[in-house]
């Protein structure tokens, strides 16, 4: 069971250091809200719901959010009339569309999502998907060219197009009507027919939380409304597409693409997972084969399963990989997508990896520095991203990452709570301090020649000066209930996860295991620690850190054998080979007082 008769005001448990060196709080929690609660519920989900600020009233939504009680009203969003309007006519005047995406996962459903509702209605588009290595990020004019060239009337933008100003400048001087669905933060909208992007001016529905697979979305919701409405699938007899369908793409981008559960997002991967579990995608089932992986499926499967394989098409392969398995109907050939995506993501591993211990040698001279900076000759821009994020993990400060290829660099960033690396990169931009940037306030992409990097560097010291605050509240770890090894058994973990899905914004609960006793520890898969903790009655809880050995955590843990421990992680369970049990996923730990 949890508890949670600790003094709120001091150290949890008394760490004011840890292994990493993080000091631990216990999370306050509005009283009266959790005695309400605990009229209807358990305390575990009272506690964890009260955390979040849900009401009794509040109660039955969250834990099972219902789309129709959930789904925004499209039109809110800003230009999305127009955007409709505009494909309306295209499809009544059977004008060649075209769709213009991304390689990552959130473009690749973004587009598979168009792809399939407008092929459903017999006006199949053509996609175009930019090659990373030899196009960039994003429309060009050449691009545009190429289009208008093959007879596009229309082209859709999905996850991006919003700060692609020259693109669609040449768009509009050729005669070609562009549509943008996007929802990167922009300060002015780009040139187009309409622009519908939550996070644009003048927007003020709300919904910049959304990923673009969720602006597409509701895209096709209004879409779908407006066709109905002016008799297109009846005067030809056209049976309307189930959007219902849909939501296994937009379930799956919302959690790749780290935007916040909450509202819709969390009903859009609750009903996503069940859609996903159905394995009624083609593409989707190969993936899960060549994966090994098996329902019931989680946000973890979405993060970490199929979102690298899907990237990894694009980092390492063919950009167009990813949209071509999403929408392959035939299942050998999503078969074959999904080996080639496998292979790519194994690609991708052995890049990461030597790119990785470059990059933390770097990282490590910066010990003083606000944030990390590094960068390198050669180094893959396919994987930068990754990178950065395993540099935030390892410092617990935000990372940018940079690789070069004949004096021209790029990079991507990824940020703690409190640091908006995306603003940090506009702003870079905007003074041409390097080439391009943008992105979100938790991770963000740039582009800069080699002799622009100490500019760079300079301004982002700047930048940072004043953080320290917010730097050092971040590093502080927020326990969101405190058990046991006996207590931290199935029904915990079951009860934790009806307060699911969990991701970016609905963090998974934080427990902290205090004065348990380290039975078991060693190395497993050259990378990560695995432990027995021992309560004081004698029951045993398996624990694992994940890529911790060689850090301060896993030397922390190792060192630990026989000894009592403080432990901080989340409970997971499994069922592995029929049996389901449950393991503590460390995310910290520090010596016990015992």
């Amino acid at each position: 069971m949890l508890e949670a008769d600790i003094d709120r005001g001091a150290a949890a448990f008394g760490v004011a250091r840890s292994f990493t060196g993080r000091r631990w709080l216990l999370k306050s929690v509005d009283e009266t809200i959790e005695r309400d609660l605990l009229r209807e519920i358990s305390p575990v989900l009272a506690r964890l719901l009260a955390l979040r600020g849900i009401t009794l009233a509040q109660a039955a939504d969250y834990l099972t959010p219902k789309l129709k009680n959930l789904l925004p009203e499209p039109n809110s969003l800003k230009d999305m009339e127009a955007a409709v309007a505009r494909v309306s006519a295209a499809l009544a005047g059977g004008e060649a569309i075209a769709v213009f995406g991304d390689y990552d996962v959130d473009g690749s459903t973004s587009a598979a999502l168009l792809s399939d509702f407008l092929t459903a209605l017999g006006a199949a588009p053509r996609v175009y998907i930019p090659d990373r290595m030899t196009e960039g990020y994003g429309p060009s004019a050449n691009a545009m060219r190429v289009l208008h060239a093959e007879g596009a009337k229309l082209v859709i933008t999905v996850d991006c197009g919003a700060a692609a100003i020259a693109a669609l400048e040449e768009a509009q001087a050729l005669g070609l009507d562009v549509v943008v669905l996007d929802h990167h933060r922009v300060e002015a909208s780009p040139p187009a027919i309409a622009h519908v992007n939550p996070n644009q001016p003048d927007d003020h529905s709300g919904l910049g939380h959304l990923c673009a697979a969720g602006v597409t979305f509701l895209f096709l919701v209004a879409l779908n409304r407006h066709l109905r409405a002016g008799g297109f699938y009846e005067e030809r007899a056209l049976a309307e597409p189930d959007l219902r369908l849909f939501l296994d793409l937009v379930g799956l981008a919302t959690i790749c693409d780290v935007v916040p559960l909450n509202g819709v997002n969390r009903a859009f991967v609750r009903f996503g997972l069940g859609q996903i579990g159905a394995l009624s995608r083609p593409g989707l089932a190969a993936l899960a084969g060549v994966a090994g992986a098996k329902g019931p499926f989680t946000p973890y499967h979405l993060g970490f399963v199929f979102g690298p394989r899907i990237n990894a098409g694009g980092r390492v392969g063919r950009s167009s990989l990813g949209v071509d398995l999403l929408t392959a109907r035939d299942p050998e050939k999503a078969a074959e997508f999904a080996l080639l995506m496998d292979l790519h993501n194994r690609e991708r591993q052995a890049i990461e990896k030597q790119i990785l211990e470059e990059a933390l040698a770097q990282g490590a001279t910066q010990a003083n520095a606000p944030f990390v900076l590094v960068s390198g000759e050669g180094w893959h821009p396919g994987v930068v991203g990754i990178v950065a994020g395993r540099l935030k993990e390892r410092f617990g400060k935000p990372a940018f990452v940079a690789g070069f290829e004949g004096g021209m660099g790029r990079g991507s960033a990824r940020s703690i709570p409190g640091i908006d690396l995306g603003g940090i990169i506009r702003a870079a931009a905007d003074a041409r301090v390097i080439e391009y940037g943008g992105g979100h306030a938790m991770a963000a992409g740039f582009s800069l020649m080699a002799a622009q990097m100490d500019g760079f560097r300079r301004f982002v010291e700047d930048r940072f000066s004043g953080t320290g605050a917010a730097l050092a509240a971040a590093n502080d770890l927020y326990l969101d209930a405190v058990s046991s090894p006996a207590g931290a058994n199935i029904a915990l973990a079951q009860e934790i996860a009806q307060a699911g899905p969990y991701g970016a914004g609905n963090a998974e609960p934080l427990l902290g295991l205090p004065d348990v006793r380290v039975a078991f520890a060693d190395i497993v898969g050259g990378a990560h620690v695995k432990l027995r903790l021992a309560g004081g009655d004698g029951s045993i809880l398996d624990a694992i850190a994940f890529r911790a050995a060689q850090t301060p955590l896993g030397d922390g843990l190792l060192a630990s054998r026989g000894r009592a421990i403080h432990a901080a992680g989340r409970l997971r369970q499994d069922d592995w080979n029929g049996r389901v049990r449950v393991q503590l996923e460390i995310e910290d730990a520090a010596p016990g007082s015992a």
